[in-house]
């Protein structure tokens, strides 16, 4: 039972981590990794899936935002937005391999929506991103590297 919470909890934090909410994925995972009581190659699939398919949100999310830009609510102003468009126009889909960034990653994969990215590129190159920033972070906690 606490293997089945502890990996829910890494999926959950994980998830939440990828999208615009504020959330730390990455210390859930070292912990766990440094406690030694699960598969470091599970953890770092859960964590890995989790932070997908919460950028799969922002990717879905980002396939209708668009049609709200004119609300009061809306938490990018038309200037911001356009200029995302632009950011992603020049970069393109490659830019995708920085979602595992801070800060500019989960609005990244948003801005990957609005451009209407096809999701199977968007999904491979997301989830090398991902699952290569916790194969490099596990790394370090576990002095692999």
């Amino acid at each position: 039972m606490i293997d089945l919470a502890a990996y829910a909890g890494l999926f959950f934090s994980a998830l939440v981590a990828a999208t615009i909410l504020p959330m730390q994925s990455e210390a859930v995972l070292a912990g766990l990794l440094v406690a030694g009581a699960q598969p470091a190659v599970l953890l770092i699939a859960i964590a890995s899936a989790g932070n997908v398919l919460g950028s799969v949100v922002n990717w879905w999310l980002g396939r209708f935002v668009e049609r709200y830009a004119d609300r009061s609510w809306f938490p990018a102003s038309p200037v911001r937005l356009a200029r995302a468009q632009d950011w992603y126009r020049r970069y393109g889909k490659w830019s995708l391999l920085l979602s595992w960034a801070p800060v500019i990653g989960d609005p990244l994969t948003l801005v990957a929506g609005v451009m209407r990215e096809p999701f199977p590129v968007f999904l491979l190159l997301v989830t090398l991103a991902k699952l290569g920033r916790y194969l490099v972070l596990a790394a370090i906690v576990l002095n692999v590297m």
